[in-house]
This record gives C-alpha cells, structure tokens and sequence, in this order.
C-alpha cells in the first residue's frame, strides 16, 4: 500500500479537484437557473397572447345555432336527410363549443334543456320520417325557448322559421 505525503503538489491537486467540483457545480447551476428563467419568461409571454387571443361569445355561437335550426328545418320538410343530419352535426358541434369556450357562463348549466329534443330530432332524421321530424322539430324550438326562459334571456323567443335563411342554398334532396 502506496501512502502518500501530504506534499503541496498534493494539497493542490487535491483542491483543485474540489475546486474543479464547485466550479461545475455553480456553472450548471447558474445555467439551470437561466435557462429556467428563459423559459418561464416565454411561458409567461405565451400565456399573454393566449389570454389576448379572440374567443366567440355565447352570443355568436347562439347566433350560429339559430342559422343551422332554420337551415335544418328548410332541410327536414323537404325530406333531404343527408341536409338535415349535417345540420343536426353542426347544432351539436355548437354546444360542444360553448361548453368548452363558454364554461364560465351560468346559461351552459341549462343547455341539457335541449338535449332530448336533439335526440328525438336526431332519431326522426335516421327514420326519415316527415312527421317524426315536424313534431321532434317543434320540440327542438320549444325546447330552446325553455332554455331561455330558464336563463332570463326569455325576450329571445326562437320560432319555426317561415323562409329559408339564405335565398341561394336549394333545401330540396337531390
């Protein structure tokens, strides 16, 4: 066994060695650190711009609704079910949204209101049935009404459409 002195030679290297250590060890450090602060300063700026970015109101994605309800109904009385069906998809995807951009609204507690009349229209289009759909349709409206009249908005009074909504979409099945 191989003792050694404790030369200066020695002692330096050996702090060297420790020095060497904690050198390291506050570079890594420091550099964690900045790179930290780097990134939670673009963090911080992403959330900013997210926070500044558009979101549609409860009100326009409402208004998209009533259009895709006159829509669909133009597309039921005319028996064109591929139309309807589309409508129905795109109602649905409506309050999917306001569901997830709206959550801090109190009227999205009361849109389960629709949604067993969206299923009975729902079933009348798969059926293909005129009458089904008529009667499932007047449910659907009543049914919005309600939702309404549950949420104080009950001066917006939706109604079984009496023209289509745009003169330049042909309702009838092809």
């Amino acid at each position: 066994m191989h003792i050694m002195k404790n030369t200066p030679l020695t002692t330096f290297r050996r702090c060297t060695g420790s020095l060497l250590i904690v050198i390291l060890v506050v570079a890594f450090t420091a550099c964690t650190n900045s790179n930290t602060a780097i990134l939670q300063a673009k963090i911080d700026s992403l959330n900013q711009q997210l926070a500044q970015t558009y979101k549609p109101g409860l009100g326009e994605f409402m208004s998209g609704i009533q259009v895709h309800h006159a829509k669909l109904y133009f597309a039921g009385k005319n028996q064109n079910w591929k139309l309807a069906d589309f409508e129905m998809g795109e109602i649905k995807e409506a309050v999917d949204d306001i569901k997830k951009y709206c959550a801090d609204r109190p009227e999205v507690k009361s849109l389960s209101i629709l949604y067993p009349a969206l299923d009975s229209v729902n079933n009348a289009i798969k059926a293909k049935s005129l009458h089904g759909f008529e009667t499932s349709f007047l449910f659907l409206t009543n049914s919005c009404n309600s939702c309404h009249k549950n949420t104080n908005h009950e001066f917006n009074v939706i109604k079984v459409p009496d023209t289509p909504p745009f003169n330049n979409q042909d309702f009838k099945a092809k």
